[in-house]
């Protein structure tokens, strides 16, 4: 049975006809905060055998407290009963029937620990499920094996174990390279090297990882995965979906298993399938530099690549979730990463054909805050609303001050649902602290003000609202692919490599933070397919995420596409502004392109049709922010800035400000624009209180002051 879905969240927000009475309602459920707009944690079912009375016990916890459902993560090597055996879910069905009495919402995780596609491998029992019913489809990697050979030397080599990929021979003083295949016969390759040269033979291999993990990037594999894991949820619950199941979990996959080199047997198929050519002659690109070509070679495999990865595990869940009448989140691993190439692949990518996309703000000195933008973005990019963030695991036993700050700074970066971690069935045994029930008595006390701040922010942001800003930003992943490579000095679970200059993540805390600029990134292929320039604004022309900016920053990138460059070009031409950082671009994702690009840049700088700011401090960027003729929507008058995020919800304007430090800040704020205006507390649920505003010359001026810690609405009075 297919259901029609209507997200639960987004449910409040439509039940009326007119824009005056979807606020009344709005404004109400901001007041009462009903069960649909509550946060849902993660419930560790722990290293132990649950118990039906104690599941009912904790399941009644959840809704004192103040959440609105759960997902149940099972976790450890005695998590009993036996994962997903009939026993398991059985006491699955309890936890269903109990949520629907109770009025709580489930989202199914998708996995026994972590990471998503073992079924219980991996912080779990350690028995490889998966792998040991589909061994031909676990994880691959791709292995270099070298000779370097000496000119008019007859060489000759059994096969290695394994999908051969390409042979090549290169020059590595001339960067000629030969492919070898016409000269394999009967498992064996025999060539010999021309008379001069300095040559290296290098046969790629794709084998299988030894590990236990789906191949994501396989859609026949993750299909298997789906049917042995979402499918069993679905032949025995089907009646919970779309109503007591409101969604799916996945967990941290990644590319940077197997030595951070992920690869699938059948990539060259459909490499040239999409492309026209085979790939075997830029594999020597994945290790070394080929010359003139490098960019190219490696835009193209690291690019497709993450295709494969996006098109593969994110999109196939998220499609059978929708096609089940449910929402679909997850998030990759190791999001902090600034060059993600080796990670996630492409960090907005990746997110390209999944429904929510997500992130996860851990413990250990991971600044998960530096990329919440670029997920946000990523759903915006691909006209989607919701973000997620799975939230505070590994923090330890932090303070109020910290929990609340965090969440206020993730919503104000466009995150919308908020997934506390954790709920622990043991409390004996909690790893990953923490423990966000009301048996932990560090959190008791005000675990319920804060689930209700949660849902205030909820019913204001958890919806289909427009994001709207002035800034773009180009997310420079060309760039990152041009210069990855795999082995990279800094490990695999590092990304790799580190890219010299690489300042994206920078010049969007300096916007942010600094400046208080909201911004959104712009993927290369967003600002190509999905973009125009009208008048001297450039537009994202999505249905419901659509913006017109009027600045478009370019970090630091050696590498651009011609298509990206040209349309850059023609907006700086119809007046828009462009701000390059650090360096300008002097390579195209495509060789023949190079002369191109050098003319196009030379003409942008020398005619001063763009900005190029050398050193990109939040000093510099306002002052190249300052020199466009179309001012910032939202500015500030003296010399405090606060975090923000501008909405546009049913017919009016609202603007979310955030201090998520400990110091009080008072900040004069002008708009574009003449505005009736009120506050609404997320932290008490007041509404309605008018702000004293002044209006001269189709401008709003008001002051605002924040305690530390704190947040607040602004909201269009009409």
């Amino acid at each position: 049975m297919i259901k029609n879905y209507l997200p639960l969240f987004l449910a409040i927000l439509i039940s009326c006809t007119s824009g005056s009475s979807e606020w009344q309602v709005i404004e109400q459920n901001f007041q009462t905060m009903p069960m649909s707009v509550r946060p849902n944690p993660l419930w560790f079912w722990n290293d132990t055998q649950v118990e039906p009375d104690e599941l009912v016990r904790q399941m009644a916890g959840f809704k004192e407290a103040g959440y609105g459902g759960l997902s149940i993560l099972p976790y450890g090597k005695s998590f009993k009963p036996d994962y997903l055996t009939e026993d398991y879910f059985d006491v699955y069905r309890l936890c269903l029937e109990e949520a629907k009495k109770l009025g709580l919402t489930l989202w199914i995780y998708d996995e026994y620990g972590f990471p998503s596609g073992t079924a219980g491998d991996i912080n779990g029992d350690g028995v490889a499920r998966f792998k040991r019913q589909y061994p031909e489809h676990a994880y691959k990697r791709l292995d270099i094996i070298e000779h370097n050979l000496r000119p008019n030397t007859v060489f000759e080599t059994a096969l290695p174990e394994g999908r051969l990929m390409a042979a090549i021979a290169m020059d590595t003083l001339t960067f000629e390279r030969i492919d070898l295949n016409s000269h394999i016969a009967d498992g064996r390759l025999k060539w010999q090297t021309p008379g001069k040269g300095n040559w290296r033979l290098m046969l790629f291999v794709c084998v299988d990882a030894g590990i236990s993990v789906v191949d994501y990037m396989s859609p026949e594999a993750v299909e298997h995965y789906i049917n042995m894991t979402h499918d069993e949820y679905y032949k025995r619950f089907g009646d919970y979906f779309g109503t007591t199941v409101v969604g799916t979990f996945f967990d941290e996959p990644t590319l940077y298993r197997a030595q951070g080199r992920a690869w699938t047997p059948d990539f060259n198929e459909k490499f040239e399938a999409v492309y026209g050519f085979n790939p075997s002659l830029y594999y020597p690109a994945l290790w070394y530099d080929i010359g003139i070509e490098t960019a190219q070679a490696r835009n193209d495999l690291f690019g497709f690549r993450t295709d494969l990865y996006a098109k593969g595990y994110p999109k196939l869940v998220s499609d059978w979730s929708v096609r089940h009448g449910i929402m679909a989140t997850g998030h990759q691993d190791n999001e902090e990463v600034v060059n993600p190439v080796g990670t996630s692949g492409d960090l907005m990518k990746c997110f390209k054909y999944q429904d929510v996309p997500g992130i996860d703000k851990i413990g250990g000195d991971r600044p998960a805050e530096w990329f919440y933008k670029v997920v946000s973005s990523a759903a915006y990019n691909w006209d989607r609303s919701l973000v997620m963030s799975e939230t505070y695991g590994a923090m330890g036993n932090i303070s109020w001050d910290i929990i609340f700050g965090v969440a206020m700074d993730q919503f104000v970066k466009g995150i919308n649902i908020l997934i506390p971690h954790a709920v622990w069935y043991n409390t004996d045994k909690v790893v990953y602290k923490p423990e966000l029930s009301l048996r932990n008595p560090i959190y008791a006390d005000s675990l319920h003000f804060f689930t209700d701040y949660l849902s205030r922010l909820n019913v204001l942001m958890q919806n289909d609202a427009r994001w709207i800003g002035d800034v773009a930003v180009l997310y420079p992943i060309h760039a990152m692919q041009s210069e990855h490579y795999l082995d990279g000095p800094l490990g695999y679970y590092r990304g790799g490599v580190e890219i010299e200059g690489m300042d994206y993540v920078n010049v969007g805390i300096s916007l942010f933070d600094s400046l208080g600029c909201d911004y959104m990134f712009l993927h290369p292929e967003t600002l190509d397919e999905r973009c125009r320039i009208e008048g001297s604004a450039l537009l994202l022309d999505n249905k419901t995420q659509y913006n017109a900016f009027t600045t478009l920053v370019i970090p630091a990138c050696r590498t651009v596409s011609l298509t990206n460059l040209e349309k850059i070009h023609d907006f700086a031409e119809a007046g828009g502004t462009v701000v390059f950082t650090s360096f300008l671009p002097d390579k195209a994702t495509v060789t023949a392109d190079n002369g191109k690009i050098a003319v196009m840049v030379k003409d942008l700088i020398d005619n001063k049709k763009a900005i190029f700011v050398e050193q990109p401090t939040p000093q510099q960027l306002k002052v190249a922010l300052d020199h466009s003729s179309v001012k910032q929507s939202l500015r500030f008058t003296n010399e405090t800035v606060m975090r923000n995020i501008h909405k546009r919800l049913h017919g009016k304007n609202v603007w979310f400000f955030a201090n998520p430090d400990a110091e009080t800040k008072m900040a004069g704020i002008e708009l574009d624009g003449v505005y009736n205006l009120e506050i609404w507390d997320p932290h008490t649920g007041r509404t309605g209180v008018p702000l004293p505003v002044s209006k001269k010359a189709g401008k709003t001026d008001f002051n605002l002051s924040l305690d530390g810690y704190k947040s607040v609405f602004v909201v269009e009075r009409k």
